[in-house]
């Protein structure tokens, strides 16, 4: 159901289109940020009209899921049978079936490494691709330092449109139970090139997280004019100094991401089916994944479908992420590893059947993996040294099986794929040139992983 802030479809009857016009002064993204399908790069364009980053923030165990090393030594193996795939010579865990069936469809790269073991920054440098200039923050708590996201840099490049150009799903940028990380958005670049957030529920209702800064904003108002520009000037006296000019700022460029039908019906999940939401899974990560999709589907240049906003597995206010400390083995066998299985198996189906996974690039990764050694509590803990990603669509040749790690997964038997050459084969799949990135300044001298391509 599609939904304003808190407010659902049925709350919102009556509203006209002008109306939904009319909340949009305080969306953040700038015109940089906003895409679509844009004209060719060179005679065949991009081989990837969008990208689909399939974030699992917290850590995924390469050795529970797509690297499982079933002759190690008990104390790394963990519990978890070895399933044969449709690709010779590679198995997943028992965890994955329905995407050990499809593995033809994509492939796995086994040795990638990242240069940090804590999850902020481990994670902006997976996003952006590259080291941070000082890691730390400015004096106003801003980010300082760090390049931008890859999603900034592939939306830049892309030019306006009707949508933004790179929106990430979530309640707000993903981090652990400290803070987001700090490489989530525009960076050095400015807070102009952040994603735009969209928060989809297990039940599908979206939610914008910025509009609920209009405290006491109904729909009601919003059929007003005269009196949500009144809201709004009660509201500016409410904010600090930094959001009014945002919002300042941002108030055409609102307007231009809603006024198209367009542009709401992508937004607008009661168009699918019952079966169809069914088969993704009644989660906010399924959920958000067929939303993705309907994105992808609009046109938007890149999506990033997070799980989760926050990391942290002892948090009240998660959902786990990733960060499986205390009981790896009994979260990944009861909700992670059935609810990936089931929401990303039905994405590629789904990409498919709709014509679409041929042109969107999608890539599925976390910002580390687990500690191959079981820890003495019988879990696993962080480990960035070897881990996973997969790939499909968008120019990826599927069914292949990159690199290897070591018998027991610590580290990479084959050539490391580090961040950068994640961050270039996307731009690179997305049509951002060398030229383009030099410009920008961005990934410079990085290369692409050609066994994918």
């Amino acid at each position: 159901m599609f939904g304003i802030g808190n407010y659902s479809a049925r709350d919102c009857q009556g509203v006209t289109r002008r109306s939904f016009l009319q909340i949009g002064a305080g969306l953040p993204f700038a015109a940089g940020l906003l895409g679509g399908p844009q004209s060719a790069r060179g005679a065949e364009g991009p081989k990837a009209r969008s990208v689909m980053l399939i974030w699992l923030m917290g850590g995924p165990s390469h050795l529970d899921l797509f690297d499982p090393k079933p002759n190690a030594p008990a104390e790394y193996r963990g519990p978890f049978a070895a399933i044969p795939t449709r690709t010779i010579g590679m198995a997943f865990s028992e965890l994955l079936p329905r995407l050990a069936a499809r593995s033809d469809r994509f492939s796995v790269v086994r040795t990638n490494i990242n240069y940090d073991g804590g999850h902020r920054p481990a994670g902006s440098i997976a996003w952006t691709c590259g080291k941070a200039g000082d890691g730390g923050e400015s004096g106003n708590g801003k980010p300082s330092g760090y390049p931008p996201h890859v999603g900034s840099i592939v939306a830049r490049s892309r030019g306006q449109g009707e949508l933004p150009g790179f929106i990430s799903l979530a309640r707000g940028p993903v981090g652990d139970g400290v803070g987001p990380c700090l490489g989530f958005g525009g960076g050095v670049w400015g807070q102009r090139f952040d994603p735009f957030m969209v928060d989809c529920a297990k039940n599908g209702q979206i939610s914008i997280p910025e509009l609920k800064l209009l405290d006491g904003l109904s729909p009601v108002r919003l059929t007003d004019r005269r009196a949500l520009l009144s809201q709004l000037g009660e509201t500016r006296r409410r904010l600090d100094e930094v959001r009014l000019e945002q919002w300042d700022g941002l108030h055409q460029k609102a307007f231009q991401l809603l006024r198209g039908a367009a542009t709401l019906d992508a937004f607008d999940m009661s168009r699918e089916t019952a079966a169809t939401r069914a088969r993704y899974g009644r989660t906010s990560f399924g959920q958000s994944c067929l939303l993705g999709r309907r994105l992808v589907e609009a046109g938007v240049p890149y999506v990033q479908v997070n799980w989760s906003q926050f990391a942290e597995v002892l948090y009240p206010f998660s959902d786990y992420g990733w960060d499986t400390h205390a009981d790896n083995f009994g979260l990944l066998a009861d909700w992670h590893g059935p609810l990936l299985d089931q929401a990303f198996s039905t994405l590629l189906d789904d990409l498919r059947d709709r014509g679409l996974l041929e042109t969107t690039l999608v890539v599925c990764m976390g910002e580390f993996g687990r500690t191959p050694r079981i820890n003495s509590i019988g879990s696993r803990d962080h480990w960035h040294q070897c881990y996973f990603s997969v790939w499909a669509g968008g120019g990826v040749q599927p069914g292949r099986a990159i690199g290897e790690s070591d018998p027991v997964g610590e580290h990479p038997k084959t050539a490391p794929i580090t961040p950068e050459m994640v961050g270039t084969t996307i731009v690179e799949l997305a049509g951002v040139s060398s030229q383009q990135r030099a410009e920008f300044r961005v990934l410079e001298g990085g290369r692409v992983i050609h066994d994918l391509l």
